[in-house]
């Protein structure tokens, strides 16, 4: 089970929202480059990072921001990122930048063209993000719920391509309430590629509910907030699901 440190951009720094309100951002670091370096010190396998500010223009951002954390990292850890990536040449400017994987999120509900022609280019290096409520996918930073089911969604880019979903319960990100598990199961035993979990983790209990259901085809989790306020120990979190993932 992969442990996976979040990185929000907003204004070229290092912040956290609760439930995606941008006005609740509480800034972490000022220096993109510096936080990578501190997760990458600290054991990350992945990095996972979030232009919140492209999220909501529909374009790129805090490519600057992005690019410092791409050259700190370099060829060591694979890096995600997501937030108003719209277009083919924008993903072809991050993977040229040293991103890994691309996170197509309210593109691919909005856009379902868009995400068939960007597995075709870039197959392998496309994710999509689905944030849901309710079992019902929410576009726009969240701001809508829409009536697609987040299981049939999902089925229908597996078979675009994809290589994997990040899940968010968009009732739980940044609130530190616990993974929903059992939405994140359904939706995992519904696939046959891995299900990144996303939104509330809080502590090593956590994680040891994670890990309890990784073979149902949970590849790993992202935690943000409770990392960087201290409920959470991200080695120890790391160090537990590698104990927990040998048994």
């Amino acid at each position: 089970m992969l442990i996976i440190p979040a990185i929000d951009l907003k204004d070229g720094q290092c912040v956290r929202l609760k439930q995606g309100e941008m006005d609740s951002a509480t800034v972490f670091s000022s220096e993109p480059g510096a936080m990578a370096q501190k997760w990458l010190d600290s054991g990350a396998r992945r990095l996972h990072l979030v232009d919140l500010n492209g999220a909501f223009a529909g374009k790129p951002v805090n490519e600057p921001a992005i690019k410092a954390i791409t050259d700190v990292v370099g060829d060591d850890i694979p890096v995600q990122l997501g937030g108003g990536i719209r277009d083919l040449e924008t993903i072809e400017r991050y993977l040229d930048d040293g991103i890994t994987y691309v996170i197509i999120g309210s593109a691919a509900v909005k856009t379902p063209g868009f995400l068939h022609d960007a597995c075709n280019a870039f197959p392998g290096h496309i994710i999509v993000g689905l944030d849901a409520k309710d079992g019902k996918v929410a576009v726009d930073g969240w701001s809508k719920v829409t009536h697609h089911d987040v299981i049939d969604l999902a089925q229908k880019f597996q078979d675009y391509g994809v290589e994997a979903v990040i899940y968010t319960d968009i009732g739980r990100d940044g609130m530190l309430s616990g993974v929903n598990i059992e939405a994140t199961v359904k939706l995992a035993q519904a696939l046959h590629i891995p299900v990144i979990a996303s939104g509330g983790v809080t502590n090593l209990d956590d994680v040891r509910n994670l890990c309890a259901v990784e073979s149902e085809g949970i590849e790993g989790v992202i935690t943000g907030r409770a990392i960087y306020e201290g409920s959470l120990d991200f080695a120890a979190a790391q160090k537990l699901a590698d104990e927990l993932g040998t048994k």
